[in-house]
């Protein structure tokens, strides 16, 4: 089994900054991608940054130029600095690990639970 946990969420003015980071452990050979995923009520999930492990990433078009998605691919993690802050921005994040448990396993997708971000107006 795979675990991610995330932290860094909290309550925010308009302007302000945040950044999130997320954890993986457990039954782990390689980790293809890492990104964050977000959902505001009565909203679908929708990604807001994806890495791959080779560097590659992309970014939704409402986030672009305001925030930044990095990894650490030794420790298993990876972080969200959000910069400029919207009232928008409000949701729940999402880690999500793109990961396989041994050499050749099939890879599968693993979620966190969710941290908070909350973004005054």
């Amino acid at each position: 089994q795979v675990q991610l946990v995330e932290s860094g969420g909290g309550l925010v003015q308009a302007g302000g900054s945040l950044r999130l980071s997320c954890v993986a452990s457990g039954s782990i050979f390689s980790i293809n991608a890492m990104g964050w995923y977000r959902q505001a009520p009565g909203k679908q999930r929708e990604l807001v940054a994806i890495k791959t492990k080779g560097g590659n990433t992309n970014y939704a078009d409402s986030v672009k130029g305001r925030f930044t998605i990095s990894r650490d691919n030794a420790k298993n993690t990876v972080y969200l600095q959000m910069n400029s802050l919207k009232s928008e921005d409000t949701a729940v994040y999402y880690c999500n690990a793109y990961c396989n448990a041994y050499r050749f396993g099939a890879f599968d997708d693993y979620w966190g639970q969710g941290t908070q971000v909350t973004v005054s107006s």
